[in-house]
């Protein structure tokens, strides 16, 4: 069995994240993506933005000490949301399921809100694990998939 643990992001997880968020399979299964996913000023930047919010509960996801990805729980539009990204070397092993409950019991603030594109079945299974429950549907940006727009679920944990 896989040992995941939580930890703060470390410079030398920066690489890690950076593989993990460019990789085109991820970003189209994530289909919602940023400016940080394609340009890597964008991303340094934005490194920079997270870990200077006090308002940000980021963490580094490690899957028997090696970075597997990242967690985190921010203030969005809606109220308090949670994000997630694993490596695609570390999918279908549970740490994504796991690394979100830790985050769970960090940050206790209810409601949580969260939103995966309604085909990535296996983001969707992994908050409802999560007592995530469907409170409605939404569209977003599909840059990961040559434009347009995406199907969103969206999720709230009470």
């Amino acid at each position: 069995m896989t040992e995941v643990r939580l930890r703060e992001l470390r410079d030398e997880d920066l690489p890690a994240y950076w593989q993990h968020l460019t990789d085109p399979d991820l970003q189209w299964q994530a289909g919602m993506t940023r400016d940080y996913h394609y340009e890597r000023e964008a991303f340094d930047a934005h490194w920079v933005r997270i870990r200077a919010n006090p308002r940000i509960l980021h963490r580094t996801v490690l899957a028997d000490g090696v970075v597997a990805g990242q967690v985190a729980s921010f203030d969005g539009p809606d109220g308090r949301e949670v994000t997630y990204w694993i490596g695609p070397e570390h999918g279908g092993r549970g740490i994504a399921t796991e690394a979100l409950r830790q985050l769970l019991a960090l940050d206790t603030t209810r409601p949580l809100h969260a939103g995966a594109a309604a085909d990535n079945a296996a983001s969707l299974r992994i908050l409802e694990k999560c007592g995530f429950v469907v409170t409605g549907h939404d569209r977003d940006e599909a840059r990961a998939r040559g434009g347009g727009e995406v199907d969103v679920v969206l999720l709230e944990l009470a």
